[in-house]
């Protein structure tokens, strides 16, 4: 029996249930168009876990899915359009959207995409280009 600590989550209607065991590899906030345009916001608060991580519990066949482009698959529920991970097979980590697991408590290490930024957040985290070096990315931060 594991001591891993389990977070259950659920898209907007409930349809959709799934849990996260242990800890996430990363929480931050992305500032890419795709992220942007996809929450419908001006940033995107994320949490990537490893994907034997992740169950979808409830609601599989609900979830429909959407490959803008080979980074990124994004999944959302059927029935009520509540977005619900997305699933990047490049980095090898699912990307669960930070407010759909209340019981985590979000602690954000960094900004990734920040070049992409439309909304600068000054909170003294680090601030990349694009993404850490070994998520792939070329490691270079920016200014706040």
């Amino acid at each position: 029996m594991s001591d891993a600590k389990t977070y259950h989550g659920a898209c907007f209607c409930g349809a959709v249930q799934l849990r996260v065991t242990g800890e996430p590899a990363a929480m931050g906030y992305c500032h890419c168009e795709d992220c942007r345009h996809w929450s419908a916001g001006p940033v995107n608060a994320f949490t990537l876990w490893k994907p034997e991580a992740v169950e979808v519990v409830q609601g599989a066949d609900t979830l429909a899915s959407y490959h803008r482009t080979p980074a990124s698959l994004r999944q959302w529920c059927r029935s009520c359009g509540g977005h619900v991970l997305t699933d990047h097979p490049g980095m090898g980590l699912v990307d669960v959207y930070a407010a759909i697991l209340p019981d985590l408590t979000f602690e954000p290490a960094l900004h990734v995409h920040y070049q992409e930024s439309v909304l600068r957040i000054v909170d003294g985290l680090p601030k990349m280009r694009d993404v850490p070096a070994e998520m792939g990315g070329t490691g270079e931060t920016l200014d706040e």
